[in-house]
């Protein structure tokens, strides 16, 4: 089964701080002038993608992660391990941070916590992100939300278009005004907000904090995690390996060319940022473009990529 990519439907959100980039980068039919949410590979309950080629044509991925296990490397665990999504920010968002897996299993009765990282698609001159914080102690932590104390407490990070933040689970963390995005993550929706600048909902209700769960889980002192970035050009692409941890492998390719791939009995996640191309197999070629998103299964054992693109490739950590 499956000796070909598999193709899939995005699922949209709106938010309240999304906007109509993904309609105007990636020609995307948004339902909303302020979808905030592309999420381009998941098996999530709150939006599983509808698979668009092959066998399973119709199902949705979370079906074929139910039932067609050795698409997936026969891995175990209720849960499809991660979820892919490229983001709109016309808008602040919320401060926030995410519980680790314990803390989900033991509050939440939800498998996974979340771990996450960002790949900056692009964004507007002198955007920022916030990314930790300045607190030394949990006392000083708790008191400076508490108090408000937001300036003193926030950390602020000016970004760019190609850099790359990893976030794990326990960071505070917000996506800042006029930032598009592309973030692979444990497949988790959990999501604690620390601080909404006031903001309210359509019916005018202040949006529900998490201020207790958030000063549960985050880590402090805030703590950046060092990793440097691995490049290799093959076949005229430049493959640089942003991150490899727990959970989580991400590769950033862009280039003319092709080159040749084996699975190595793992599965792979394709976003692609730009251009177009086409993955060769046994049964034939399956071209991509801009926008699209799809899965190289692990019952592929060797494919070819050939094409003028830009891509995010990730892949779960087999345990």
């Amino acid at each position: 089964m499956y000796q070909q990519p598999i193709f899939l439907k995005p699922v949209f959100k709106d938010r309240i701080w999304g906007g109509t980039k993904l309609r105007e980068i990636y020609n995307y039919n948004i339902p909303t002038e302020t979808t905030g949410e592309c999420w381009g590979i998941s098996a999530h309950p709150n939006g599983p993608n509808e698979i668009l080629n092959g066998p399973l044509q119709g199902k949705t991925l979370l079906e074929a992660w139910q039932n067609h296990r050795e698409l997936f490397a026969h891995q175990e665990g209720l849960e499809f391990p991660l979820l892919t999504k490229i983001l709109d920010a016309s808008q602040d968002l919320s401060v926030q941070v995410h519980p680790d897996d314990t803390y989900a299993k033991e509050v939440e009765n939800y498998p996974f916590g979340k771990t996450e990282c960002w790949y900056i698609i692009d964004c507007e001159e002198d955007s920022e992100l916030i990314f930790g914080h300045h607190a030394s102690t949990k006392e000083e932590f708790e008191q400076l939300v508490k108090n408000g104390a937001w300036n003193d407490l926030l950390r602020r990070v000016k970004v760019k278009p190609g850099e790359f933040y990893y976030i794990p689970s326990g960071t505070i963390h917000a996506i800042g005004k006029g930032i598009l995005l592309l973030e692979t993550q444990q497949s988790s929706d959990i999501t604690y907000r620390v601080y909404d600048y006031d903001r309210r909902d359509s019916v005018g209700h202040l949006r529900e904090l998490h201020i207790e769960k958030s000063i549960d889980v985050s880590s402090i002192p805030h703590k950046d995690v060092s990793f440097r970035p691995s490049v290799t050009v093959e076949e005229g692409f430049v493959s640089k390996l942003l991150i490899e941890e727990d959970y989580f492998t991400v590769q950033h390719w862009k280039g003319k060319g092709s080159f040749v791939r084996e699975t190595n009995n793992n599965y792979y996640l394709f976003s692609v940022l730009e251009g177009d191309g086409v993955v060769q197999t046994k049964e034939g070629d399956f071209p991509f473009k801009k926008g699209d998103h799809f899965i190289i299964p692990s019952t592929l054992k060797e494919y070819k990529i050939s094409g003028d693109t830009e891509i995010i490739v990730s892949n779960p950590t087999l345990k």
